[in-house]
Parts: structure tokens; sequence; C-alpha cells
């Protein structure tokens, strides 16, 4: 999953959100150096990607999207999670989508000292431009795969991601859901 899952899949520990987030930046194994809740983001940040990598619905939806978009499916479909997550958002949590994130972007990190400054301003450039509000919308599937190909060091078809979304809407759908029972299982019980 992108943002968004996780930052649900920290079940509301805000200071877990942003260790959860910083453990894309975080490669290899050496990062006990930091204090423990962001050591414990990390590594569930980890655990999240494992297990959406090896989740069999998952790995089976990879191969049927590979053809339209080979080296990317992996990444879109994470993209396609999170807007599946924010579209259907009250099937998952009680607290409304907006305060969600509101809670999300005005909690102060009491680790923030920790964080490089990389980490940080992308934090910032986040909580400003407020990405993660436009998820549940087309347009906001649109702008994320974009914007993730923007940043791809290789040639690649992300941008045609949401053309292909809409192609295999309810495979995609069913897959999602059968992801979500398992990881919420796995990780909020």
């Amino acid at each position: 999953m992108n943002l968004l899952g996780h930052l649900y899949f920290s079940a509301n520990d805000h200071e877990l959100m942003y260790a959860n987030l910083f453990g894309d930046s975080v490669k290899g194994s050496q990062y006990n150096q930091f204090p423990p809740k962001i050591v414990e983001g990390i590594a569930l940040h980890r655990r999240i990607d494992h297990f959406i990598d090896s989740h069999e619905s998952t790995v089976s939806l990879k191969r049927q999207l590979y053809e339209r978009l080979p080296k990317v499916a992996p990444i879109a479909i994470d993209l396609f999670y999170d807007h599946l997550l924010a579209k259907e958002w009250n099937l998952y949590s009680k607290i409304p989508y907006t305060e969600f994130l509101e809670k999300f972007y005005s909690y102060s990190p009491a680790l923030w000292a920790y964080y490089p400054e990389d980490f940080k301003t992308f934090i910032q450039r986040m909580r400003i431009h407020k990405w993660i509000n436009h998820y549940p919308s087309f347009y906001g599937l649109e702008r994320l795969c974009e914007g993730v190909s923007s940043r791809l060091s290789f040639e690649s078809r992300l941008k045609n991601a949401p053309e292909v979304f809409l192609e295999k809407e309810l495979l995609i759908t069913k897959t999602f859901k059968e992801f979500m029972t398992a990881a919420t299982n796995e990780f909020l019980h």
C-alpha cells in the first residue's frame, strides 16, 4: 500500500504513523540507532509491504496487470489499494476520512528531531498540499499515478494505470477487499 494504507494500519497511533511512513526512506537493516517507536514503525512498514507483496490474491492480480503495466504493476496495485481504501473509508474506520487526515496532519511527533531533513520536508509538503485528501476521487488516483511516475528512475506506463483501473475495476476491487480482510486480521486484531 502507499501512504494511506500505512497510516491506516498504524492503528490510530500518530507517533507510529510518522515512523511507519519513514520506513519507506530507510534502506537496509541498520536502523536500530533510532528510538524504539521509530524502529517499530520501520518494522511495521516492512511487514505491511511484505504482506501485500506476498498475499495470494495480490500476487495473482500483479500477474494479470503485468502486460499492461510492465515493471510497475506492484506500484500500481499499491496506488489502487490506497484509492479504494479512501473511497470506501467508512467501511474500515469509524473516524470520518477528513477528520482522520486532519488529526494526522496536525499531530506534532515527539520524535520529530530524530527524522532526517528530507523526510521532514516530505511531511511538510504533504501537510500543505494534502495529497491524500484527493485519494477517494478518480482525479486523485490520476494525480497520484502521475506524481509517483515522475519520481521513478525509469520509463514506465504508470501514467496509464488509471485507465487500467477503469478496465479492471471489478477485479481490482474484489482483490482489494480480500486483501483488506486478511490485512485487518493481521495488523489490527
